[in-house]
């Protein structure tokens, strides 16, 4: 599992929360307009229908409530960048359990009224500080807070996938956190400074071995917009297609970030 050795990104736990509850705000507000028939539609998921994707996106606020009910760790604290190496171990477990969720909850809004209200609660209990017993390691609440970001950002868009005209709106700031906590991960993962990757407008990072450029334009340039570079970074497009849709900008023999990629699996 890579170690991110570099200084970790910092976020504002105030912007942070507030995301959280913004976006899980966007998905229940979806979810009440969805009928019968697009819940038992299929996703991009394998086998998981939109019903059990909801019951999912409950589980991402739910799962800190879990940790939360649990004794903080020891420590030493893990970094943030630690957490999207060691999900992917977790994946066969959330699966079965969002089934189980899906089919224990037939109400889904009160299902994700139920656990909003409940991870409210949490939050104004528990200081940011508080460490959690995570896959990753102990990790702070509000270090924990970021990565719901992802979670619901990359789930929303999954959803947004399987129901054609659903168009369930991302929240800025967490569509920001999203981005740069993956392109951070990226640097993480293949440290150097060979290679420029830009997401405009919200993250920039140096990654790849190689010679490093010290002025004027990087040898090695990939650009993508935010919600392909989501995508690429969790599996959902390939690089060659996101390449041959001109999604993707490449550069430089050292911009090809195939071998890279997907970050969380």
């Amino acid at each position: 599992m890579p170690t991110a050795k570099k200084r970790t990104r910092t976020y504002d736990p105030a912007k942070i929360r507030t995301a959280v509850h913004a976006q899980f705000g966007h998905v229940r507000q979806a979810v009440r307009t969805l009928t019968p028939e697009q819940l038992q539609a299929p996703t991009r998921l394998g086998e998981w229908t939109v019903r059990d994707l909801v019951a999912h996106l409950g589980m991402t606020l739910r799962a800190a409530t879990r940790l939360l009910g649990r004794p903080a760790p020891a420590g030493p604290q893990a970094a943030l960048l630690d957490w999207p190496f060691a999900i992917a171990a977790e994946a066969p477990d959330i699966a079965g359990y969002a089934r189980r969720l899906a089919e224990e909850h037939p109400d889904l809004d009160a299902y994700l009224a139920a656990t909003e209200e409940r991870f409210t609660a949490d939050l104004a209990a528990h200081p940011g500080t508080r460490l959690l017993d995570t896959s990753a390691g102990p990790l702070t609440l509000d270090d924990y807070l970021v990565t719901r970001t992802v979670e619901l950002i990359v789930h929303t868009d999954d959803l947004n996938a399987a129901v054609p005209g659903l168009d369930v709106p991302f929240d800025k700031q967490a569509f920001a956190a999203c981005t740069r906590l993956l392109a951070d991960a990226l640097a993480a993962k293949a440290p150097g400074g060979a290679t420029e990757v830009r997401i405009p407008p919200y993250a920039v990072v140096q990654c790849v071995e190689g010679p490093r450029h010290t002025r004027g334009t990087p040898p090695n340039v990939v650009e993508t917009d935010p919600l392909t570079w989501i995508r690429l970074a969790t599996g959902r497009l390939e690089w060659k297609d996101a390449v041959e849709a001109a999604k993707v900008s490449a550069s430089g023999e050292r911009a090809d970030l195939s071998g890279l990629l997907p970050l969380l699996a």
